[in-house]
């Protein structure tokens, strides 16, 4: 019985990254699709614009290159210590989304990690 060679391994194992990678993208973009819509749930575009819809005073497009995610969490959670650490003055401050369930809060982060001027 023959052996696989070496780089027949090496092809499986590309196959399986690449496999296990665009399973984690849809679902990453599934819980992107799900911050979307608790964006829109929370009324968010009140205060925030994003892709030129809603209020152009708070522009959210480049925030998912500006932030890391534990930043907007920060913001989304506790907003008074993240205007006090970024010196933010706009008024009125922000209230905080700390009572999100969770699997909300990640999908709303997600949504906004990917906001990102191309």
């Amino acid at each position: 019985m023959k052996r696989p060679s070496v780089g027949w391994f090496a092809s499986m194992a590309v196959a399986a990254l690449v496999a296990a990678s665009v399973a984690g993208s849809a679902e990453d973009a599934k819980k992107a699709e799900r911050g979307k819509a608790v964006y829109v749930e929370q009324k968010c575009k009140l205060c925030h614009q994003v892709a030129g819809e809603g209020n152009a005073k708070g522009p959210l497009d480049d925030v998912g290159t500006k932030l890391k995610r534990e930043e907007i969490k920060e913001w989304l959670v506790d907003p008074k210590a993240a205007a006090a650490k970024h010196k933010s003055t706009r008024k009125p401050p922000m209230k905080a989304y700390d009572t999100l369930p969770a699997e909300d809060l990640d999908a709303l982060i997600a949504f906004m990690e990917r906001c990102k001027k191309q």
